[in-house]
């Protein structure tokens, strides 16, 4: 992950931290049953089991708005935890649905005086401009505290705007992932790869046998981002992946030309994604995974390229993570594997007693144990005990997590502003749709993303 207080880091440390997330997942596949090491200090450890580690003031007739982007299972799960904080406090806390881009829609709510009183961003880009906009307020002494005990300097780093603390990183994710179904596997002799060389011959293995290697879900461009940033980070190193997230390269860059030419050699396969360049287009991201692990052993696709946060999909698609639905880390196209991360930070915009109190509870170990329990879902707090993840596959992506520290990439588009790298039909999702149409046009992509970039750069 990159933080602002360190924007170079050496090849060295991001392959470290992909040893550390290989190393987990292998474990996960074989493990079996709960953790086997939740060592640590006899009162830690106690608040740990207990889920009890933070206190809450009396809040009984107070009420709160908190607007997220979150659908389905994410936003069940995420209720369980507000509700959680209404028992603790008696407080009313409500969930407001919000629309991407997220900016836009406090934007509304904000002009016509009904701001909610926290909203969870996706993007560290989206942190600014709320803070440039007056929209946020800082954080409080008791949120600092919880923040500073419970999370690595890079995780606080990213929440930061002028040296200010106003975001808590409640939700983190891993998206240098690849998911596939075990059974499609089996049948087709094929291995988990460990390079990108390696993946192309394995997809090659499953289309032999009568399986389409690749489901993706190019009706949410984001996904698209995610697939180009593992390649470009993997391929041109960690150095570059900050100068082309800062936009201090162009993305007319060599750099960028030598990634989309790598990233053509999947999307511009003929017959290896789901439904053809334009089935992909109309394929959102909860349908990309569900169709990979439903159907038998003929399933629309073998394998599904995203985060961790997959698992709640793969559930509800009726399969066993660990069983059916099988996980190895992005293959290397470089010298190293890639190490990717997203996030999303609680920020408040209606400062208050209850609002300051929910941004503690979100940073203290208590909130993310909840949602831990319920799956798909990794936190950055580092005291959230790895028996709260709900299966070895979870308990060990959280410990890789937590031991890489600050050596992770956050994703390159939420650095990005919110034009450019956070929009539907704008951006850079637009233009890496219009690849995955056209994924000969790789100097016009070039073109396109520079453009964009530029004025959403400001130059």
């Amino acid at each position: 992950m990159r933080s602002t207080s360190s924007t170079h880091r050496k090849s060295r440390a991001v392959h470290t931290a992909a040893a550390l997330l290989a190393g987990a997942l292998t474990l996960s596949l074989t493990a079996c049953g709960g953790d086997d090491d939740n060592s640590g200090g006899g009162s830690e450890a106690t608040a740990k089991e207990t889920g009890t580690t933070v206190t809450l003031p009396k809040l009984d007739g107070e009420s709160l708005e908190v607007a997220a982007v979150w659908t389905g299972a994410e936003q069940a799960n995420f209720k369980k935890v507000l509700a959680e904080f209404e028992k603790r406090t008696g407080a009313k806390v409500t969930f407001v649905p919000a629309q991407d881009p997220i900016v836009n829609f406090l934007g509304s709510k904000i002009a016509g005086g009904q701001p909610p009183d926290i909203a969870m961003l996706p993007q560290p880009g989206a942190i600014k401009q709320a803070v440039d906009k007056k929209w946020a307020k800082p954080l409080g002494s008791e949120a600092l505290k919880e923040l500073q005990e419970n999370y690595s300097q890079g995780w606080q780093d990213i929440g930061k705007v002028g040296g200010k603390q106003y975001g808590v990183y409640y939700k983190a994710a891993n998206k240098s992932l690849i998911w596939y179904n075990a059974q499609v596997f089996e049948n087709a002799g094929a291995t988990e790869p460990k390079t990108w060389d390696e993946l192309l011959t394995t997809a090659q293995t499953v289309y032999d046998s009568g399986v389409t290697p690749f489901s993706v879900g190019g009706a949410d461009g984001w996904t698209l981002t995610d697939w180009f940033e593992n390649i470009y980070l993997s391929q041109a190193g960690p150095e570059k992946y900050d100068q082309l997230a800062k936009h201090e390269i162009k993305w007319t860059d060599p750099s960028v030309k030598d990634a989309l030419t790598t990233l053509a050699q999947v999307w511009g396969k003929k017959d290896y994604v789901a439904g053809g360049a334009a089935g992909a287009l109309q394929t959102d991201f909860p349908a990309s995974v569900t169709q990979t692990f439903t159907g038998g052993d003929q399933p629309k696709a073998g394998m599904v390229y995203e985060g961790d946060f997959a698992q709640v999909n793969i559930v509800q698609a009726g399969a066993k993570v660990g069983t059916d639905a099988k996980v190895f880390p992005f293959p290397a196209v470089g010298d190293t594997a890639p190490v990717v991360s997203g996030g999303d930070a609680a920020v408040i915009l209606k400062d208050s007693e209850a609002a300051q109190a929910l941004a503690t509870f979100l940073a203290s170990p208590d909130a993310a144990t909840v949602q831990a329990k319920l799956g798909g879902y990794l936190s950055p707090n580092k005291n959230v005990a790895d028996s709260a993840y709900p299966n070895a596959v979870q308990q060990r992506m959280a410990k890789a997590l937590i031991a890489a520290g600050d050596d992770f990439r956050f994703d390159m588009s939420d650095q990005a502003p919110q034009a450019f790298g956070g929009t539907p039909g704008k951006g850079e999702w637009k233009a890496l749709q219009d690849f995955l149409k056209n994924p000969k046009d790789i100097a016009g992509t070039q073109q396109k993303l520079e453009a964009d970039a530029a004025a959403a750069y400001g130059g």
